[in-house]
């Protein structure tokens, strides 16, 4: 899920990982998976019939339970896969922290302080910890629920302990988000969307893997990644990515539970998200394609915000 641990945090998190039920060592294998069932419309002819088959065909191996949201504004292309499957937020919950921030500063009419932007920075480029349990406490579950309702977010489910990366969320909901965050409603003032974006464009190097993978070098890329392992369901490994350019304005969310590892998980979601870059921007002469080539290598062990 993240990454940037100070020695007294890491220590910190050692200490409470019994008591949190949050074990950061054991891997669970994982359990064999109902073949998926992958839905998707398009305003576009044969579209929808090919996101359908290489979507299916990425998954067609994997024993992860996987959910997908894919929207894509200038085909009116939809796809949706386990939309109302709950999974723990990991450090994906970041972006909804970002945006119930900026949702409260604009209600009321102030701009963020040096101290919330820099917070607000490291929570997103660097998915720091510290940063989000700080503008979590802040805000308090009344703001983030206040939020959340505002978005019509109504099945993603704050942690009543504190426990950011442990909010339940789905697909549905997050792409309700990514389409609040790319395009002109009331929740977000245009200014709050053009900072989410430009932070999510930023994010680190061995940040920038999932949904990204198979973008072609002529759409914008915004992705936070999420990832923690836990005693039950394996690895959580998510990746939320927001893509405009080529005529294109698509945003993706792929959500999975039950990973081996890692890098399972990673793996999944790479191969989900090659296949819709694909067909939503077929190859020409001059395309190249986004490559993921790092990854970060630390395991994750939820903290309340306290």
């Amino acid at each position: 899920m993240t990454h940037r641990f100070s020695r007294r945090a890491k220590a910190s998190a050692a200490a409470l990982g019994a008591a949190l039920l949050i074990p950061t060592v054991a891997a669970a294998t994982p359990a064999a998976a109902t073949p998926p069932a992958v839905s998707c419309t398009s305003g576009k002819a044969g579209l929808a019939a090919q996101l359908t088959k290489d979507i299916t065909a990425a998954l067609a191996n994997r024993k992860s339970t996987v959910a997908i949201g894919l929207y894509d504004r200038s085909t009116k292309t939809t796809c949706t896969l386990g939309g109302t499957t709950a999974f723990d937020s990991a450090s994906t919950v970041k972006v909804t922290v970002l945006a119930a921030l900026l949702w409260d500063a604009k209600k009321n009419n102030r701009y963020l302080t040096d101290d919330e932007t820099a917070l607000a920075t490291a929570m997103i480029t660097q998915s720091d910890n510290d940063a989000t349990s700080a503008l979590w406490k802040q805000l308090g579950l009344a703001k983030i629920k206040g939020f959340l309702a505002a978005a019509q977010m109504t099945k993603t489910v704050p942690d009543p302990d504190g426990y950011w990366g442990l909010t339940q969320e789905n697909v549905t909901d997050e792409q309700k988000l990514l389409q609040l965050i790319t395009a002109k409603n009331s929740v977000l003032s245009d200014n709050a969307r053009a900072y989410i974006q430009q932070l999510m464009g930023n994010v680190e190097a061995d940040q920038r893997w999932g949904t990204p993978a198979g973008a072609p070098s002529t759409v914008s890329v915004h992705v936070k990644n999420g990832w923690l392992e836990r005693s039950t369901h394996g690895w959580r490994v998510h990746s939320l990515g927001t893509f405009n350019g080529a005529g294109h304005d698509y945003m993706m969310s792929v959500l999975t539970q039950d990973d081996s590892t890692m890098d399972y998980g990673v793996t999944t979601i790479q191969d989900v998200a090659q296949a819709i870059h694909k067909d939503l921007v077929p190859a020409t002469a001059k395309t190249t394609r986004y490559v993921p080539t790092s990854r970060p290598s630390e395991a994750f062990v939820a903290t309340p915000a306290r």
